[in-house]
């Protein structure tokens, strides 16, 4: 039966249409990968992860980073940083470029972004924490969220601590990476933390971790009371996903899996876009991640998928790289292409 809209989650004034979000990830969250999950049935999606360094945004990765033209809104930016006053800056900057939810991470873990003590390095100062919050929301007539991880390690869990500072600064939504940032992406998460969270404040919180199966963005938002979920990982190489764990929520079944002419054509679409968004010297190169990550999500067998990325990977222009994903669905006999069940080893 269809979701009653009252039991939706908002941020500030945007009602998100559904309950599964787009997690922020600096490499893969670029607008052609934005874009793409939208369309297949992402209810919000967030921007990589931008510098509060304004005098760093005139570099070409900046830049594309910054580019939500075309995107429907709500526009979610997420910015970074460990000084206050230069996070209040970036974030009215970015509002006045169309920005219309500012995010802060406070969750990396990328040994890069704690040594500069920002990301998932500030949970181990609180003062701190709320200073950047107090001044962020201060700052922007736009909703601000956080995304922050449960803590810094196992003996600093004070993720509950950090939700009740955020509320009462005014952040409008918290996203929960259930593992502290020593864990980095090791072990499992864990959703306690993050029911406690959702227990302790009355802002939407959103749990993130590990979530890779409809059934199990089921059991996580039963078993925490989130309001909705936020994937990662998950989605790399399977853009499907939101819509398979929106449909199995408001009908509680599995959607249909992709057809293999389903997923050629997202295929094709996605490479096409970064060869546009990028360039063809540089979408070239980012294409192949990507690629990898699709033929990993339908592998039948690892020693194929590791030879077909060694071709893939070797291709230099975007005309080579979509026959290489016209082949895979094709000529089986050239390139053991990707079946409606797995890639086969023929």
């Amino acid at each position: 039966m269809p979701i009653d809209a009252s039991a939706l989650p908002s941020i500030g004034r945007h009602r998100l249409p559904n309950r599964v979000i787009l997690a922020p990830m600096a490499g893969v969250t670029d607008r052609p990968f934005r874009q793409l999950c939208r369309r297949l049935g992402a209810g919000l999606v967030v921007g990589e992860m931008v510098t509060s360094d304004p005098s760093l945004w005139h570099t070409r990765k900046s830049r594309l980073r910054m580019d939500h033209r075309g995107e429907p809104g709500p526009r979610a930016v997420q910015i970074a940083g460990g000084d206050a006053a230069m996070l209040a800056e970036a974030a009215r900057l970015n509002a006045e470029q169309g920005a219309e939810i500012i995010d802060i991470n406070m969750g990396c873990p990328a040994k890069k972004v704690c040594y500069k003590a920002a990301g998932s390095a500030l949970l181990r100062d609180e003062r701190l924490v709320a200073e950047i919050l107090d001044a962020v929301v201060a700052a922007v007539d736009v909703p601000v969220t956080l995304k922050i991880r449960t803590g810094w390690c196992a003996e600093s869990n004070n993720g509950v601590r950090i939700a009740r500072l955020a509320e009462n600064a005014g952040i409008q939504a918290l996203a929960v990476h259930g593992r502290t940032r020593e864990q980095r992406y090791t072990g499992h998460a864990e959703y306690d933390t993050i029911a406690a969270i959702k227990a302790a404040v009355s802002m939407p919180v959103f749990a993130n971790g590990d979530i890779d199966s409809p059934e199990k963005a089921a059991r996580i938002l039963d078993y925490t009371g989130a309001d909705a979920v936020m994937v990662g990982r998950g989605a790399q190489g399977n853009p499907w996903l939101f819509g398979e764990i929106d449909h199995y929520l408001r009908h509680g079944q599995r959607l249909a899996a992709p057809s293999a002419a389903q997923r050629r054509e997202v295929m094709r679409d996605h490479l096409a876009t970064l060869h546009a968004f990028y360039g063809e010297h540089m979408g070239v190169r980012i294409a192949r991640k990507h690629l990898g990550w699709y033929l990993a999500r339908h592998a039948s067998d690892a020693h194929a998928v590791k030879a077909l990325r060694a071709r893939f990977n070797a291709l230099e222009n975007a005309q080579a790289q979509q026959y290489f994903v016209d082949q895979l669905f094709r000529h089986p006999a050239d390139a053991r292409p990707m079946a409606s069940d797995g890639i086969s080893a023929a």
